[in-house]
C-alpha cells in the first residue's frame, strides 16, 4: 500500500509542480492576499474530484471521445486567449504593483475570485488530461485497494502544493513591491496563457 501512495504522489508531484495558468494564477492571488483559503481548496477540491473520477475509469471513456476532447479545447484556448489578454494588459498598466504595496491590499469579491479560480482550473483541458486521463490511465491496471492507496498519495501532494504556494507567496511581498517585478509576473501568465491556448488550438486543427 505504501509503494502506491509514493506513486500516486510522485506522479501527482510531476504533473503538478510546473509553470501553467492553475499554479501562476494561485501565486498571483497569493501575492494579492485575494481570498487565499479559497483559491486553494477550489483547485484542490476539483483535482480530488477529478482524479478520483479518472482513477475509477472515466478518463479512459474521455480519452476515445474526440468530441469532448476537441470541444474542452476549444473553449479552453478561448479562456486562455482572453485571461492572458488581461494578463499583458495589466502589465502595461501596473495595476497589480499599486494593490500589494499597501497595508491592506484592495481584495476582489468572494464570488470573483471563485469564479475566477474554477474558471481557469475547469476551462483548462490540461487539468483534464493530467488529473482525468494520466492519473486515470496510470491507475487502471491496479486493484480496488491500490486504487484507494494511489488516490491517497495523489491528493495529498495536491493538497500540499496549493496551499503551499498560496500562503508561501507572501514570502515574496518584499520582492513584489517592485512594479517591474509586477510588470515580469504578469508578462510570464501572458506568455504561458498564450502559448498553452496555441498548444489548444493546434491539437484540434492537427486531430492529435
Amino acid at each position: 500500500m505504501l509503494t502506491e501512495i509514493l506513486r500516486g504522489a510522485m506522479i501527482s508531484a510531476s504533473l503538478i509542480i510546473a509553470i501553467g495558468a492553475q499554479n501562476l494564477f494561485v501565486l498571483k492571488q497569493g501575492l494579492l492576499k485575494n481570498h487565499i483559503f479559497f483559491v486553494a481548496a477550489i483547485c484542490f477540491f476539483c483535482d480530488f474530484s477529478l482524479m478520483t473520477i479518472g482513477i475509477w475509469g472515466v478518463g479512459s471513456f474521455i480519452e476515445r471521445n474526440p468530441l469532448i476532447t476537441n470541444t474542452l479545447a476549444i473553449f479552453g484556448a478561448l479562456f486562455l486567449l482572453w485571461y492572458g489578454f488581461n494578463a499583458f494588459k495589466s502589465a502595461v498598466q501596473g495595476n497589480s504593483s499599486m494593490q500589494v504595496d499597501s497595508a491592506q491590499p484592495q481584495k476582489n469579491s468572494l464570488a470573483k475570485v471563485v469564479l475566477s479560480t474554477l474558471a481557469v482550473t475547469l476551462l483548462n483541458p490540461h487539468v483534464y488530461l493530467d488529473t482525468v486521463v494520466i492519473v486515470g490511465g496510470v491507475a487502471g491496471t491496479l486493484s480496488t485497494d491500490q486504487k484507494w492507496a494511489f488516490l491517497i498519495g495523489a491528493v495529498c501532494v495536491s493538497f500540499i502544493w496549493f496551499f503551499g504556494i498560496g500562503y508561501g507567496a507572501r514570502l515574496l511581498t518584499p520582492l513584489f513591491k517592485q512594479k517591474r517585478m509586477w510588470v515580469i509576473l504578469d508578462t510570464v501568465v501572458g506568455l504561458v496563457m498564450f502559448y498553452i491556448a496555441y498548444r489548444l488550438i493546434f491539437y484540434v486543427i492537427s486531430g492529435q
